[in-house]
């Protein structure tokens, strides 16, 4: 586990902070006017290690896995979506590839669990560990040696990454009780407090969910204790492994990371368990309005960047939000300052 976060350090500085809120204070402007704006600049350049840091290229990855616990009979989609719907994306169909497309940012949806067979397309990349996990609600939904390899393909996505940002999003069946079952592990809850509708899990469905997802709690909860990589083997997905992999191998290279909503949080809430440090290459994009991802936001004293009662996934809110801290970077890189353009200062 150490290779994986032997390198994160924290962001800190205090001389490059300084020189940072400097140059933001001799923009024409007046000194915090543009808001959260400024605090997206000061933190891009903190995590880049440098007060005039490029912020061009931008990438999004959408991580897709199935899931056994969807035996339990808790949605009412079939599994046979998950894989259709990454042919969508890989095609351009999907909304967060339509979004991306038309932000300029480069997309890909990333295979690690699918249950079927995939056809090669330009923009699916093919790292399946397996296909589909086990359902935790009876057995441990991965190893850990299928863990760590999930952990080990996400994290070269980052490593091989040329990106100066990246965001990530997710697809799969099933993916929303593994990031409920995540959340009540890691943080001492039960299943009713975090298990929420997901894609469309209401009525009875909602109710053999918070059943299955709490019999998969119970099951695994003294086995786990609070190791955040047992508790993500026990009861996560090859997908949210992928997630936490390029989580942490993106800080691992000072690259921040725009997490999108309910499930890609599951994911760096592992990767911050592991790595403290880690939460500072972190921006959350928005506050889904999937059932506990509010609660779990301000539990962590994080602050998204958006509230727009979303819950899609895929990494449409990442999307939205990368575009703002992008423009955050041209305010700060490209206005002019008072003396530059010879306009008078306040006294």
């Amino acid at each position: 586990m150490k290779r994986f976060t032997e390198k994160i350090r924290p962001t800190a500085h205090e001389g490059l902070e300084k020189r940072i809120i400097e140059h933001l204070d001799n923009l024409t402007k007046p000194p915090g006017s543009l808001g959260r704006l400024e605090e997206f600049a000061l933190r891009y350049c903190l995590c880049k290690g440098n007060a005039v840091a490029m912020l061009e290229k931008i990438e999004l990855f959408t991580f897709a896995g199935d899931h056994g616990i969807t035996e339990e009979n808790i949605t009412p989609f079939p599994s046979e979506v998950t894989s259709q719907m990454v042919v969508n994306m890989a095609a351009g169909g999907a909304a967060v590839s339509v979004l991306c497309r038309n932000a300029g940012i480069g997309y890909a949806v990333v295979d690690m669990g699918v249950k079927s067979e995939l056809n090669d397309m330009p923009n699916l990349i093919k790292r399946k560990v397996a296909y589909g996990t086990n359902n935790f609600a009876h057995q441990p939904a991965m190893t850990e040696e299928k863990t760590m390899e999930a952990l080990e393909r996400g994290f070269h996505l980052a490593e091989q990454s040329h990106a100066h940002i990246l965001g990530i999003g997710e697809m799969g069946i099933g993916n929303t009780s593994s990031a409920s079952a995540i959340y009540s592990l890691v943080l001492g809850l039960d299943a009713k407090t975090t298990v929420g509708a997901g894609t469309g899990s209401n009525g009875d469905f909602l109710e053999r969910k918070i059943a299955a997802v709490q019999k998969g709690i119970d099951l695994h909860r003294d086995a786990t204790g609070d190791d955040p990589l047992k508790i993500l083997s026990r009861v996560g997905g090859y997908e949210i492994a992928g997630m936490t992999g390029i989580i942490l191998g993106a800080a691992s290279n000072r690259i921040p990371v725009a997490i999108d909503g309910f499930i890609a949080s599951a994911a760096a809430l592992i990767a911050m368990r592991l790595e403290k440090n880690t939460r500072d290459y972190l921006f959350f994009s928005h506050a889904s309005a999937e059932k506990f991802h509010r609660n779990f936001l301000a539990k962590e004293g994080i602050r998204p960047i958006l509230s727009l009662d979303m819950w899609l996934g895929e990494g449409t809110g990442a999307v939205l939000a990368l575009q703002i801290i992008k423009q955050a970077m041209v305010c700060y890189s490209q206005m002019a300052t008072f003396t530059s353009a010879g306009v008078s200062n306040k006294e």
